[in-house]
């Protein structure tokens, strides 16, 4: 059988295998669960991290914890970042950057976002974070399905490359599920939220959103790009007009 015959079999079993399971027991038996294999959580530490952060504290606080540092993030970030990671005891924290002569050649003046978005992200972010994820069989994101219509069947596991699969715990909760949680455990909320920020990227590349906008509207604002490109879908980048797909 073809790797991604392999994959996309061995994904749709386990989807079958965990289809009445809830988010935290998704993430329970995944990150134990020899058919998955070695797991990562990759985090943006943004708006609604917490949530599946908290879960793997938890459960297995041991897992290996993946930040991409593109080094323009806000500075709200990275002190959230640290009090987060203090706080749940996260043992495995890895920060991921551009390596500096990929950055010393291709954007020396911290100017590339202006001219190409979609360059900068995959110097500072997709390329870091592909050689992060080289040895790991699977990795966890936070991604719903309320958040877009190319989500709209998102299931727990999906096929990524021929190699690797994503997990996806929350795939099925709402907005309230995220809030309800959070007040549950009391978990303290990305600073810059409470300043009109739903949404939290790169400082150059987030606004603040308006009343009555879509909460990933201050994301590129103006421009046709929805994400940053570490998503995919069937193994390619998802792009698409903003008012068909908000991607996190």
């Amino acid at each position: 059988m073809p790797l991604d015959d392999e994959i996309g079999a061995r994904a749709a079993a386990l989807n079958v295998a965990y289809r009445h399971h809830g988010a935290t027991a998704v993430v329970e038996r995944a990150l134990r669960d020899p058919v998955v294999g070695n797991v990562a959580l990759v985090s943006s530490f943004g708006a609604e991290s917490v949530v599946l952060l908290h879960m793997v504290s938890v459960i297995a606080p041991g897992t290996p914890v993946l930040f991409v540092d593109t080094q323009m993030l806000f500075a709200e970030t990275l002190t959230y970042q640290h009090e987060l990671a203090e706080r749940l005891r996260l043992t495995d924290l890895r920060t991921i950057r551009a390596a500096d002569r990929a950055l010393a050649m291709d954007d020396p003046d911290g100017t590339l976002h202006r001219f190409s978005t979609d360059a900068c992200c995959n110097l500072r972010k997709v390329v870091p974070l592909e050689g992060a994820l080289a040895g790991f069989d699977a990795w966890l994101t936070g991604r719903k399905r309320y958040q877009g219509a190319t989500r709209a069947a998102l299931e727990f596991f999906e096929v990524e490359t021929s190699t690797r699969m994503k997990i996806n715990p929350l795939a099925h909760w709402g907005r309230e599920d995220v809030e309800e949680y959070m007040i549950e455990n009391r978990l303290p909320r990305h600073p810059l939220v409470a300043k009109g920020f739903p949404s939290i990227g790169c400082a150059p590349c987030t606004s603040a959103v308006r009343p009555g906008e879509d909460p990933r509207a201050g994301r590129w604002r103006g421009a046709a790009k929805t994400e940053c490109g570490i998503h995919y879908i069937g193994g390619k980048i998802v792009r698409g007009d903003r008012s068909e797909e908000k991607v996190a």
